[in-house]
């Protein structure tokens, strides 16, 4: 009939991408699968870069890397059933590190949900502890609103993972396209507070001009807030001692004069007195996760305390608080900037800390029975070759504390590892999304040869997408925390921790066509170092160190930040 409009009709999964294009993503990390065939096949029409991870724990750890250093929300997909469940690890891995990822996962036809079909797990239930929030999409005309949601919620006020579940049949049936409405953010429920309280702020004022000696505990919200400049000009501006989280690393330079180290079990001296003996605390942006406070009767104990937080639920959850001022980092921060306040009278307290940390620095010794590297020097030689400008990623374990402690970053957003999880196999993969998201920076992922071996197989994304990651493994030959744990208080009894026979990491390499090589001496891991960590191409260097070196200093379980271990003058 002449003049008849003809209804034009799209399909969910055509949905899902331009919904995935609305909101500006630029990569997906991803895995398919029979449930999320349909939306593989919209994305083979309608591309957006995507790297095919050889195990979806890969994929989202890449995501979460990517986040990190992009600032960006990550984006996943997986399947329905153990492609989901594979995801498990990196979302609460997300959740507790403070990660903005957006997770897609598949579901089972919605006529057959919780008939235990193939592939069907109850994802959103498994995941709803883990999540910052999470949806199963019922109708297909709820999905463009879902996903605007999930990366509303996913990027903003505390950032963390949303996962939206997509049964099959949402995504193969059809909508009239003029039906399609524009997605508006409603949800009263959800409404971060941003800004800080005015009052409060000045209260953190007069207490900084009563203080004769304060501290400020820079956490990641620093971070995720964007917040680095702003704080380092705060810093410079009342000349007050500073102290990070693990996660805070890098929102100060190393080499800053008012920087005492990391603070916890295996912080400075400097900086784990200072928590003791301050009469004021500032924490910006932290937890004050166990790691970190030690036995909590003894943290802080002379301190007036306050926490800025933009989760109102951190602030008094561990450390009781005098000033509590629930916002955003950076709001916070520019509002202290703008308080007149006189000269702080501290330079005592100052130059006190600047002896401790002369009188107590972080060491090492060689073991006179051995000549293999010690892993602290590896590192000082990997921070020499790459200036500390490079991207650092690491697992969980000895590497971890040991590149926390001996790797001074020089920029924010450089350090990406695993904090409240603890996750093994985290720091490989991370350095593949952390790649992508600066692909002319030098990526460094330091690792052990226990948490490589979880996620090696993503060594095929290296050639396949041209990705110059450097990877250092620490090789022990043996899960060195547990080890160090076993030495330490469980009498010398090692169960299950020593790892003698491990594969040739060389011919690993080789075999995903990377350049490998093997280092026992620091005069090759010199000239290996100097050759290679500034090509523009893959390179796994595996280096032998000692078995029996610990982390040191340690602040052992049940023990307060004074009790230290390992501390040598």
């Amino acid at each position: 009939m002449s003049g008849e409009v003809v209804s034009t009709k799209i399909q969910g999964s055509d949905i899902f991408i331009q919904s995935l294009k609305n909101e500006g993503v630029e990569i997906i990390f991803g895995y398919p699968g029979g449930a999320v065939l349909p939306i593989y096949d919209a994305l083979y029409k309608n591309p957006i870069p995507h790297i095919l991870a050889r195990h979806e724990q890969g994929a989202i750890h890449a995501a979460e890397g990517y986040a990190r250093v992009s600032g960006k929300t990550g984006v996943v997909i997986a399947t329905s059933g153990p492609g989901a469940t594979n995801l498990v690890t990196g979302i609460a891995d997300a959740m507790m590190d403070s990660l903005p990822l957006v997770i897609f996962t598949g579901q089972v036809a919605s006529a057959v949900i919780g008939t235990d079909a193939f592939q069907e797990a109850d994802i959103v239930g498994i995941t709803q502890p883990i999540t910052k929030h999470n949806y199963q999409v019922k109708k297909l005309e709820d999905l463009p609103r879902i996903i605007h949601e999930a990366f509303h919620i996913a990027s903003t006020g505390r950032p963390g993972p949303v996962l939206v579940d997509i049964p099959k049949n949402i995504a193969t049936e059809f909508y009239k396209a003029e039906d399609i409405k524009e997605t508006e953010i409603h949800l009263p429920g959800y409404q971060p507070t941003t800004s800080p309280n005015f009052l409060q702020i000045q209260k953190v004022g007069q207490a900084l001009q009563k203080s004769k000696k304060p501290l400020i505990l820079a956490g990641a919200g620093i971070l995720h807030g964007k917040a680095t400049k702003e704080f380092v000009e705060l810093v410079n501006k009342i000349g007050i001692p500073v102290t990070n989280t693990l996660l805070g690393l890098g929102c100060i330079p190393g080499n800053h004069p008012n920087f005492l180290g990391m603070a916890g079990m295996h912080g400075t001296y400097a900086a784990n007195m200072a928590i003791c003996e301050a009469d004021l605390l500032i924490n910006i942006g932290a937890r004050f996760d166990d790691r970190l406070t030690g036995n909590l009767e003894h943290f802080a104990p002379n301190a007036m305390v306050v926490h800025i937080d933009i989760d109102p639920a951190e602030i008094g959850k561990n450390v009781p608080t005098d000033i509590p001022i629930v916002a955003d980092s950076k709001e916070a921060i520019q509002a202290l900037l703008k308080l007149e306040m006189e000269a702080l009278n501290i330079q005592p307290w100052v130059s006190y800390l600047q002896e401790l940390s002369e009188e107590y620095p972080l060491q090492y010794h060689e073991h006179a029975d051995s000549d293999k590297m010690l892993p602290q020097k590896v590192i000082e030689l990997i921070h020499k070759h790459t200036k500390g400008d490079a991207v650092v990623t690491t697992d969980v374990g000895q590497h971890q504390m040991w590149a926390a402690q001996y790797y001074s970053l020089n920029n924010a957003d450089h350090w990406v590892t695993s904090g409240g999880l603890g996750t093994m196999g985290f720091g490989f993969p991370s350095a593949i999304g952390a790649q992508i998201a600066k692909p002319d920076a030098t990526v460094v992922a330091i690792t052990g040869d226990g948490g490589f071996q979880m996620t090696l197989q993503e060594l095929s994304l290296l050639q396949e997408s041209q990705l110059p990651v450097k990877i250092i493994i620490l090789n022990n030959q043996c899960l060195g925390m547990v080890r160090q744990w076993q030495e330490t208080f469980y009498e010398e009894r090692y169960s299950q921790s020593l790892m003698p026979k491990q594969p040739d990491f060389v011919k690993l390499a080789e075999a995903y066509e990377i350049d490998g090589y093997k280092v026992e001496t620091y005069e090759e891991a010199e000239k290996v170092f100097a050759e290679v960590l500034s090509l523009n191409k893959p390179v796994l260097i595996d280096c032998r160190v000692e078995q029996m070196e610990n982390v040191y200093p340690m602040v052992a379980p049940g023990k307060g930040l004074h009790e230290m271990i390992g501390v040598k003058g």
